[in-house]
Parts: C-alpha cells; sequence; structure tokens
C-alpha cells in the first residue's frame, strides 16, 4: 500500500488556542506530508510494498530505519490527528474510565502517569495509553516508535517532538500535556480503539 496524507478531521484553526493554526498547518501540512513522501520512497523495491501499515510498522522496525521512521511516524499521525478534536478532553466513557480506573486507581493517577511520561521522554518521542495483557498500561517512546513495536496497542497517543508544541507552548512541555489531557483529548476515539484493543 502507498501512504497518503489524510485530511485533518477539523480546520487547521479548530483547536485554538490549545495548538494553533500555524503549528498544525507546520505538523500536518509539512512534517506528516514528509513523512508520507519519504516513506513511500523508502518502501519502493522493498519487501514491504503491498502490505499493511501495521505490518510494515511491525515488520521494519529494528531492520529497515528509512522504512521504519517514516512508517512509524505515519502510523502514529493517522491516529494523533483522530486522537484530538474541537471542545475536547471532559470525562471518559463508561467503559473506558472504569478500565483506566481499575488499572491506574484513578483517573487523575493515571493523567499524572501520562503526563510523567511525556515530560521524562528524552527529546524526541511519545507518551502512551496502550492495552498490554487486557490490562492499561501508559509507556513512552523515542523517535517514532509506538506500543505497536513492543506487543501493546496503543489507544491513546501524544506528540512530544517539539515540532507538535513549541509554536505555542516553547519549552513549556507539561503545559502542553496538561492542555493535550484537559482540552483535546477525543475520548470518544479512545475508547473505540479501547473496545477493539479488547476483542
Amino acid at each position: 500500500m502507498s501512504f497518503t496524507l489524510p485530511d485533518l478531521p477539523y480546520a487547521h484553526d479548530a483547536l485554538q488556542p490549545f495548538m494553533s493554526k500555524e503549528t498544525l498547518e507546520y505538523h500536518h501540512d509539512k512534517h506528516h506530508q514528509a513523512y508520507v513522501t519519504n516513506g513511500n520512497n523508502a518502501i519502493k523495491g522493498t519487501e514491504f510494498e503491498g502490505k499493511s501499515l501495521e505490518e510494515i510498522v511491525k515488520g521494519s522496525h529494528g531492520k529497515n530505519p528509512a522504512v521504519f521512521n517514516n512508517a512509524g511516524q505515519h502510523y502514529n499521525h493517522l491516529h494523533f490527528w483522530k486522537w484530538m478534536k474541537p471542545n475536547g478532553g471532559g470525562s471518559l466513557p463508561g467503559a473506558l474510565e472504569k478500565a483506566v480506573i481499575d488499572s491506574f486507581g484513578s483517573v487523575e493517577k493515571f493523567k499524572e502517569d501520562f503526563v510523567a511520561a511525556g515530560v521524562g521522554q528524552f527529546g524526541s518521542g511519545w507518551a502512551w495509553l496502550e492495552v498490554k495483557g487486557g490490562k492499561l498500561a501508559v509507556s513512552k517512546t523515542p523517535n517514532g516508535e509506538s506500543p505497536l513495536v513492543n506487543g501493546a496497542t496503543p489507544i491513546l497517543g501524544v506528540d512530544v517532538w517539539e515540532h507538535s508544541y513549541y509554536i505555542d507552548y516553547r519549552n513549556r512541555r507539561p503545559d502542553y500535556l496538561k492542555a493535550f489531557l484537559e482540552s483535546l483529548v477525543n475520548w470518544e476515539y479512545v475508547a473505540e480503539l479501547y473496545d477493539g484493543a479488547k476483542a
């Protein structure tokens, strides 16, 4: 399969003031487009031509950095745009909230752990809420890696590469992460992925 850049599921200015139009224009239109273009070029003539995106991400990890870096970031960003919505945040849907409380003790403890993972990721990378062995866990990964390559299913991720927040927050990564959780997350999409991961 060839990679294509999806349209954003909202207008470029729809996430303001928590994520600016300028950030989304650079992040989606330039950075994600580059992963698509470079990924398509890297896959040409390799064993990964014609495979699904998840197969490419898992199969190229540790074997073909050019393919993996771009395919991994394409996979992460396809979800990242859907993990946000205008007027996001708020309360978690019932079954997801119960699972979060079962795994972390409270929704607040999950949020603390998630922010700590994002703040603690040195350099570029991601913080995650993942399903592994039927349980929810928070993790972090460098660069374009995701829980997919560690035998888990990501159901929420936040991009902590500087291009994701520097225009709006400068070096205040903790403020960006808190704004993401409180005002941007599309919990319905997270719940949908959680249901799929349990099945």
